[in-house]
C-alpha cells in the first residue's frame, strides 16, 4: 500500500481523535475558563506531554524506524529482538527518570513556593510520561507493519477520559471545589495512559515483541539508534521544545511573579492557558494532516533510501501533499480564526474577551501550518538518508532564535500573541534552509513538475481565500435569524454557521481547482494515487 493510502488512514483517524480532542479543550474552557488552575494543569501537563512527542513519537521513532526497517528486510527474529530490548531499555529509563522527577517536583516548591497546585498536578501526572511514551514507542511498530489505525486511534482514550473527568464531575458535583476538581482531571490522564498500554499491547499480540535485556544479538542496530537518537531530539523536536519554552515565558506570572528584575512582567496570570487553547487549534490542521503525511512517509523514505530515484520520487510527493494541504489550511485558519475559537471555547467560564485574546493568538500562529507540515516531511527525509546532524545544527539555532524573539515580542503590543509570532518566523526560516540543502543532495528535487504544481497550489489558494473572505464579509448580514434557532446563544450559533459556510466553501472551492487545472494532489490526498503515481514523470 502507498504512502498516500496510509496518510489518508491517520488522517481520519488522526481528525477523529483531534475532534475528540476539540470536546475535551471545548469541556475544560467551559468549566475552568482561563482560571489560574487551568494554568496550573497545563504547566504540569506540558512536561509528560513534551517526553511523549521527543520520545515516544519524536526523536526514538525516528531513530529506530530506519534501523527496524532494515532488519525486518533482512532478518525479522532479530528486528524483533532489537524491538523488544529497545521497548525494555525505554521502560526502565523513563520508569527511573519518573522516580526522580518526583522526587524534585516535590522538593521544589521549598525554592518557588508561589504556585503549589502546579507541582502537586505535575507529581500526579509524572507517572503518564512513561507510559504515553511506551505506547507512542509501540505505535511506531505498528506502523512499520502497516497498522497506522491503532496509534492512531490512541489519543481517543485520553480525550474521553479528561471529558469525562471535567464535564462528567462538573454535570454530577455542581459545586465541586475548583482545585479538587482540576486533581481529579490529572488522576484521569493516568488512568487514560494505563487504558492506551492495554490497548496497544492488545493491538501487538501475535508479533512476538516482548519486555528483554538480551541485547547482545542487536548491539550493533541499538548502537546505530542511540547514536543518531539525541540529534533528533531537536531535528524532529523543534516545534515540541519551542513550545515548552512558550509555555514557561507565558507561566512566569502564575509560577513566580508579576514583576521581573523590579520591572513589571509584560504577561498577566491566565496568559498559559490561552497560549495552550490557541496552541490546540492550531495543532489541529497541522496533526490531522501535516504530521500524519510525515507519519505515513517515513517508512516508504526509510525503505527506499538506497534507491535516489524512488527516494526522490516519493519525497516530491509528500513535498506536494503537504503544500497542497498545508497552505489553504494556514489560509483558512487566519480567515476563520474568531468563528473557530467562538465555537470550540466559549461559552459557561470562558467570555469574549477570552476569544479575542486566543483568536489574536491563533492569527500568530496560523501561518507556520504550512511551514511545520513541509518541515515534518523534510526532516524525515534527513533522517531516512541517514543524516542526523543537519537537522539537529539548525534546529538548535532556531530554538535560540525563538527564545530571542519571545523574550524582544512580548514586550511590544503584539503581547502574547509575540510567541505565536516568534514560532511561525522561525518555522519558516527553518524549513527554507532545510529544503535549500537538501535540495542540493536529492537529484532534481523540485522537478519542473513539482515547480508548476507549486505555483497551482499557490494560486488556488489565494482564489479560495479570496472567495471565503468574501462569504465571510457578507455572510453576517443572512444569518442573524437563523442563529435564533440556535438554543445556545445567538453569538454562538451564527459562529457556527459561518465556520461550517466558510469550510465547507474553502474546502469545495480548493478541490474544484485542483480537479479543473488537473492537479493529482486532490486524488493523492483522498488515497486515490494508483493511475497518478505512474504520470507524475509525464506531468503534474
Amino acid at each position: 500500500m502507498s504512502f498516500e493510502k496510509h496518510a489518508r488512514t491517520v488522517s481520519l483517524l488522526t481528525l477523529v481523535s483531534r475532534f475528540s480532542g476539540l470536546f475535551r479543550d471545548a469541556a475544560q474552557s467551559r468549566v475552568f475558563g482561563t482560571h489560574p488552575t487551568m494554568d496550573a494543569f497545563f504547566i504540569a501537563f506540558q512536561l509528560p506531554n513534551l517526553f511523549r512527542r521527543l520520545f515516544g513519537e519524536g526523536a526514538l521513532s525516528a531513530s529506530f524506524t530506519p534501523v527496524y526497517a532494515k532488519l525486518e528486510k533482512d532478518n525479522p527474529e532479530k528486528a524483533r529482538l532489537f524491538a523488544s530490548v529497545t521497548m525494555a531499555l525505554l521502560t526502565i529509563a523513563l520508569a527511573a527518570l519518573t522516580l526522580v522527577g518526583e522526587a524534585v517536583v516535590i522538593a521544589w516548591p521549598m525554592f518557588f513556593p508561589k504556585e503549589q497546585l502546579a507541582y502537586q498536578l505535575m507529581a500526579i501526572m509524572l507517572p503518564y510520561m512513561p507510559l504515553i511514551c511506551v505506547v507512542a514507542f509501540m505505535g511506531s511498530i505498528l506502523n512499520m507493519h502497516g497498522k497506522f489505525a491503532v496509534a492512531a486511534a490512541s489519543p481517543i482514550i485520553l480525550n474521553a477520559a479528561i471529558i469525562a473527568a471535567s464535564s462528567g464531575v462538573s454535570y454530577m458535583y455542581g459545586g465541586i471545589e475548583k482545585v479538587l476538581h482540576i486533581q481529579i482531571v490529572s488522576w484521569s490522564v493516568v488512568v487514560a495512559g494505563l487504558l492506551q498500554l492495554a490497548w496497544m499491547m492488545w493491538s501487538m499480540r501475535g508479533y512476538g515483541i516482548r519486555l528483554s535485556l538480551q541485547w547482545h544479538g542487536c548491539r550493533d542496530s541499538l548502537r546505530t539508534m542511540l547514536t543518531t537518537m539525541l540529534p533528533m531530539m531537536l531535528g524532529v523536536g523543534v516545534f515540541q521544545i519551542n513550545t515548552f519554552i512558550d509555555s514557561l515565558i507565558a507561566s512566569y506570572p502564575t509560577m513566580v511573579g508579576s514583576t521581573i528584575f523590579g520591572l513589571p512582567y509584560p504577561l498577566m496570570e491566565g496568559s498559559n492557558t490561552v497560549m495552550n487553547y490557541a496552541t490546540r487549534l492550531f495543532e489541529f490542521p497541522l496533526g490531522v494532516f501535516g504530521i500524519a503525511i510525515a507519519t505515513a512517509i517515513f517508512p516508504t523514505l526509510a525503505r527506499q533510501a538506497s534507491n535516489p530515484a524512488l527516494f526522490a520520487h516519493a519525497l516530491r510527493r509528500g513535498i506536494r501533499l503537504a503544500l497542497f494541504i498545508g497552505l489553504p489550511a494556514s489560509a483558512g485558519l487566519i480567515v476563520v480564526r474568531t468563528h473557530l475559537t467562538t465555537v470550540v471555547f466559549q461559552g459557561g467560564k470562558f467570555n469574549a474577551d477570552d476569544t479575542i485574546r486566543v483568536a489574536t493568538i491563533l492569527l500568530g500562529f496560523a501561518p507556520a501550518v504550512v511551514a511545520f507540515s513541509v518541515m515534518q516531511t523534510i526532516t524525515r527525509a534527513f533522517y531516512a538518508l541517514g543524516d542526523t546532524s543537519t537537522p539537529t545544527r539548525i534546529s538548535i539555532w532556531m530554538v535560540c532564535l525563538n527564545l530571542l524573539l519571545n523574550c524582544t515580542l512580548i514586550w511590544t503590543p503584539l503581547n502574547t500573541s509575540g510567541l505565536a509570532w516568534s514560532t511561525t518566523i522561525c518555522a519558516f526560516i527553518q524549513v527554507a534552509i532545510l529544503i535549500y540543502i537538501l535540495h542540493g543532495r536529492v537529484n532534481n528535487l523540485f522537478d519542473i513538475h513539482t515547480r508548476i504544481a507549486s505555483v497551482k497550489i499557490f494560486a488556488a489558494t489565494l482564489v479560495m481565500t479570496a472567495i471565503i473572505t468574501l462569504i465571510a464579509l457578507v455572510l453576517p448580514v443572512g444569518i442573524s435569524a437563523i442563529a435564533h434557532v440556535v438554543p445556545v446563544g445567538a453569538e454562538w450559533g451564527q459562529s457556527l454557521v459561518q465556520l461550517l459556510a466558510l469550510t465547507g466553501a474553502g474546502i469545495v472551492c480548493m478541490f474544484a481547482l485542483a480537479k479543473w487545472w488537473h492537479m493529482p494532489e486532490w486524488k493523492w490526498s483522498l488515497g486515490k494515487i494508483d493511475a497518478d503515481i505512474q504520470a507524475i514523470d509525464n506531468g503534474p
